[in-house]
């Protein structure tokens, strides 16, 4: 069989099928301690630029499922371009992205043409910098065990992170959650957490559900999930709080009360092979809203972003 005869992969089948797999074992990827590992970290395209996206996600569970230590992916052409090669017999990965394209299509019943935009998947296979040999030495990235922050400095950098998002938090009671009519979160009081860092957890996990409000990303799932939306709407803001947890170097904790969501989370991607894609899509985007007012307080621009909001 020619590579042109050979069948295509279904990329989002083989992303969902993963992360479904993962789910009934009860461990969401999202959820890893990546910085808290030995693993490659925040995957990279071969030129040095970060994936988004369900690239992000995929990608980064495989690394370090796989143990790869460097960071870097490419297609089998980019690495020849540097002067390597992929290794006999190693397994590529899929990296997907939208595209679109019009198409001019006819009335019947008037006789005119009308032009309709379509959106699709397309795939490329990529492959692990340590699956290929030749790289220069800038691709290869000897395996470090990360030294842990101090708690204190590890608290330090996620009060910051917090303190520059113009959001409006209460304290009490022992309930965590966003009220999108009034536009506060509610958090218990930190003592009553079992360790800060599950504290810090569920202060993600709360301000994705506040990206989502209609005055920033206008977020909002019924038309395509129905009686699903709300369980959708927790799988972005649990893919988002593993997103923002990577970046503070914590451990995503598992929240006591979200195992109940799996069994919902299953069905949604059981049922829409591009629902994992779309989630992660969206958890990428609160994400980076989040880290645009820590960037903007560190460049002097919290109060203009903060009036903005």
């Amino acid at each position: 069989m020619t590579q042109a005869d050979a069948p295509r992969r279904d990329a989002a089948a083989e992303i969902t099928n993963l992360i479904i797999r993962k789910l009934e074992e009860g461990v969401p990827p999202w959820r890893r301690p990546w910085r808290m590992s030995a693993g490659a970290g925040q995957p990279l395209r071969h030129c040095g630029t970060p994936y988004s996206g369900i690239n992000r996600l995929y990608l980064w569970a495989i690394a370090d499922a796989r143990g790869y230590a460097s960071p870097y992916w490419m297609t089998a052409r980019q690495a020849e371009q540097l002067g390597g090669r992929v290794r006999r017999h190693e397994q590529g990965s899929v990296s997907v992205f939208f595209s679109r394209m019009t198409r001019d299509e006819r009335n019947p019943s008037t006789g005119e043409t009308v032009s309709r935009l379509i959106r699709f998947l397309r795939s490329h296979v990529v492959y692990a910098a340590d699956q290929i040999d030749g790289l220069p030495d800038q691709y290869r990235i000897e395996r470090e065990i990360p030294t842990p922050l101090a708690p204190s400095e590890r608290q330090n950098a996620i009060d910051r992170f917090f303190s520059a998002i113009p959001s409006t938090v209460r304290h009490g009671g022992n309930e965590a959650f966003y009220h999108p009519t009034a536009d506060y979160i509610q958090m218990p009081h930190r003592h009553m957490f079992r360790s800060a860092d599950l504290h810090a957890s569920t202060l993600a996990h709360e301000h994705i559900h506040w990206t989502a409000n209609r005055n920033r990303l206008a977020r909002a799932f019924g038309k395509r999930f129905g009686d699903n939306a709300y369980a959708f709407e927790e799988l972005v803001a649990d893919v988002g709080a593993g997103l923002v947890c990577a970046d503070l170097g914590l451990p995503n904790e598992i929240h006591d009360s979200h195992a109940s969501y799996l069994a919902s989370w299953l069905s949604v991607m059981k049922a829409d092979k591009t629902a994992i894609i779309t989630a992660a899509a969206h958890a990428d985007r609160a994400w980076q809203l989040l880290r645009s007012y820590s960037a903007a307080a560190e460049t002097g621009e919290a109060d203009q972003m903060k009036r903005a909001a």
